[in-house]
């Protein structure tokens, strides 16, 4: 392997070399173990090493586009037969996983090498990775900043070249946010595309979805040629794609498009300078490359789906809450989990069903705005994020919002909640720095984070673009042509790398 720089390649890069005998496997699993452990004590990227179970896939005959390939999975629903699954949280530390999940089987079948599992915020609830089990996984751009969640992990991992890709998922933000934060690229597949078996048909009602965060946009394309799929307990498919999404991302568009952005927060606050520089840069390239532009609001009310996002979002963490108790083998208390886990499963234990139900119902009406509204425009541009990434700490609950919390966590005063108004509290903290993400998840639209700007203070910005359900192979083709311009962040620029 004598002048070869494992970091300065993608995945399918590193697959070539093995294909043509000139490094193997092994080579890259060590490379990849020396990366980690020089890296990871600044990081804290990586929170479980499978180094032993690695090093013998790699001595065995491995076939498939990315043989090979080094690779991380994300510490939730991204299960391997007897290793943790604990999803940020201590409630689960000593829960081994009773099977692979079929998105780990794919993985496996496409040839990579499991190195280990990346950190994640706790049941994956927050755009922070800052678990109090796990600590925090800091940005390789800048380790006094977070690098997004709930893939934090994995973005981290990525970032700084110890792996070219590592698994992640979005549930509202999830794959696009630490991409953003993490100089990135980072695609959102249609709901449907990606499996969510065995254990499950659906994961917060069809609002998350299975992919990976990469370096290059042909990764993340070939790696979606080898996870999409038709399940058959799966609550939701995607509109059908026979093509290859790996030539798409190499295929330029050919044709004129019509394209929609907007700087303005959906829910009406503030949007950073820097992040609205970032999509004016987008719009003012677009149409160099002779697409038609236009500044357009999409006919979507924001603040209802933000609502809506929510009540998912509470009632999901107090059904998790409930089913704690087949692993812990009793009722899960205030004490198992993170007092901020503990509310929000208050909160969705005091929300009516009828509220659940008809908080779906809007996800559906604005589905078919949004489809309607791509009959006219082909992609919708917004920032991804509507600040840089945050400081590690930053976004901690203060001291009287922790009193608070512990107060009513304690008592169990679910009645309480709503009428001191801390819904709409922890709604304006959780959406006012990402709200432009969580619509993709709702209405199950392709969606990817593009990493095109860097603050004056270094750190990335990314932009968001969304297509029509099932149109990932234009996203794709957009992105591929981006990639090649002068304005797509070299991640060789981040100190870590």
């Amino acid at each position: 392997m004598q002048g070869f720089d494992y970091k300065n390649y993608d995945g399918l890069g590193l697959a070539e070399l093995v294909k043509k005998k000139e490094v193997h496997p092994r080579e890259l699993v060590e490379e990849a173990i020396k990366r980690t452990e020089a890296h990871n004590p600044k990081l804290n990227a990586v929170i479980h090493k499978m180094y032993e179970q690695a090093r013998e896939v790699a001595d065995k005959e491995l076939t498939g586009a990315f043989a090979g390939v080094p690779m991380l999975l994300k510490n939730i629903t991204q299960e391997m037969e007897g290793e943790p699954m604990t999803a940020g949280s201590r409630s689960l530390r000593t829960y081994r996983a009773k099977t692979d999940s079929e998105y780990t089987r794919r993985l496996r079948e496409a040839g990579v090498v499991i190195l280990g599992q990346t950190n994640v915020p706790e049941f994956a609830l927050v755009a922070v990775t800052e678990p109090s089990h796990y600590g925090a996984t800091r940005n390789p751009w800048n380790l006094d900043y977070t690098p997004g969640g709930s893939s934090g992990g994995s973005a981290a991992a990525v970032a700084s070249g110890i792996v070219p890709i590592a698994g992640a998922n979005d549930g509202g933000g999830s794959i696009r946010i630490p991409a953003a934060y993490c100089g990135l690229f980072g695609l959102k597949p249609t709901r449907g595309r990606t499996p969510v078996g065995p254990t499950y048909g659906r994961t917060w009602q069809g609002a998350s979805v299975e992919h990976v965060l990469t370096r290059s946009v042909r990764d993340s394309a070939a790696m979606l040629d080898e996870l999409r799929t038709y399940e058959k307990s799966a609550a939701f498919y995607a509109p059908p794609f026979e093509g290859s999404y790996m030539e798409a991302s190499q295929t330029p568009i050919g044709k004129k498009l019509r394209i929609a952005y907007s700087k303005a927060s959906p829910i009406g606050t503030e949007v950073h300078p820097e992040c609205e520089k970032a999509v004016v840069k987008a719009a003012k390239l677009l149409d160099s490359m002779g697409h038609y532009v236009e500044e357009r609001e999409v006919p979507v009310d924001g603040h209802k789906m933000a609502r809506s996002f929510l009540t998912m979002y509470f009632g999901e963490t107090a059904a998790l809450l409930t089913s704690l108790e087949e692993v812990l083998g009793r009722k899960a208390t205030y004490t198992d989990v993170e007092p901020s886990t503990w509310l929000l499963g208050l909160i969705g234990k005091a929300t009516p069903a009828e509220e659940f139900i008809l908080s779906i119902r809007e996800w559906d009406k604005a589905a078919y705005q949004m489809e309607t509204f791509h009959e006219t425009y082909d992609f919708y541009l917004t920032p991804t994020t509507a600040f840089p990434p945050a400081k590690i700490g930053e976004l901690e609950p203060t001291s009287s919002e922790k009193f608070l919390i512990s107060s009513i966590g304690k008592l169990g005063l679910r009645r309480l909640l709503k009428k001191i108004g801390i819904v709409d509290q922890i709604a304006q903290k959780n959406l006012m720095r990402t709200p432009f993400t969580q619509l993709a998840n709702l209405t199950g639209q392709p969606a990817m984070s593009l990493p095109i700007h860097q603050t004056s203070g270094g750190l990335p910005v990314g932009v968001q673009v969304m297509a029509a359900k099932g149109r990932e192979d234009l996203l794709l083709q957009l992105a591929g042509e981006i990639e090649k311009s002068e304005h797509w962040l070299k991640i060789e620029k981040n100190p870590l790398f």
